[in-house]
This record gives C-alpha cells, sequence and structure tokens, in this order.
C-alpha cells in the first residue's frame, strides 16, 4: 500500500469523525479542509460555494496551486466545488476527493432555497 494510500485511508477517518460529530456547517467544513491539508497530503485544500452562477471561496487551508476541482452536489443541485493540491494525478487521488466530496455535500448548501440563509445538514 501507497503512503499516498495511507494518507487518504487516514484523512478519510479522521473526516468521517467529524462528520459524526456534527456542528455547524462552517465548523465541520473547516476542520475538513483542514484534514485534507494536514493528514491528506495536499499542499491547499479548499470549498468554494456555488452563489448564483459563481464560485465564492469558502474555508482554505494551505498554499494555494494548481488544484483538481471535483462538483460537489446535494440532491442533485451543484453546490459547490472541493479543490485539493496538488492536482489529482492519479484515479485513486481522484476517487478519494470524490468521496470527500460526497460526504461533505450536505455541509455545503449555502443560499439554495433558503433566501439567502446559509442550510444545515
Amino acid at each position: 500500500m501507497s503512503a499516498r494510500t495511507n494518507a487518504h485511508r487516514g484523512a478519510l477517518e479522521a473526516i468521517e469523525r467529524v462528520l459524526n460529530r456534527g456542528g455547524d456547517a462552517d465548523g465541520v467544513l473547516r476542520h475538513v479542509v483542514a484534514i485534507l491539508h494536514e493528514r491528506g497530503g495536499y499542499a491547499w485544500a479548499a470549498i468554494r460555494f456555488v452563489e448564483g452562477t459563481e464560485l465564492v471561496l469558502g474555508p482554505t487551508a494551505g498554499t494555494p496551486g494548481p488544484a483538481a476541482t471535483v462538483r460537489v452536489e446535494y440532491q442533485g443541485r451543484h453546490v459547490a466545488a472541493l479543490e485539493a493540491s496538488p492536482a489529482a494525478t492519479d484515479e485513486d487521488d481522484r476517487s478519494f476527493l470524490e468521496r470527500v466530496a460526497t460526504l461533505v455535500s450536505p455541509y455545503c448548501v449555502v443560499a439554495w432555497d433558503t433566501g439567502g440563509e446559509r442550510g444545515q445538514p
């Protein structure tokens, strides 16, 4: 098993613990990007929220660089994007980021049928 795979496994376990604890969406997402940066092997991790027709930068960790972007959907609607740098270079990396995007999707609902209020999962 590669070091990258071990990092992903450890990060995923930590993310699942954060999600199981719950809390407000902002706090959960800040923890998730910190875990991706500190334990997942990414120099940069960020969530960008869909607001109207734009992606607006939300929680971040690390130093920005060329990043892989994974679409985050909730109930079939594009609600955010998960970014991680360095950009995903293989299928395992991409699959890991897609899994994280699925897990955090309920926490990424911002101004979606809420009249501008941040949604709660």
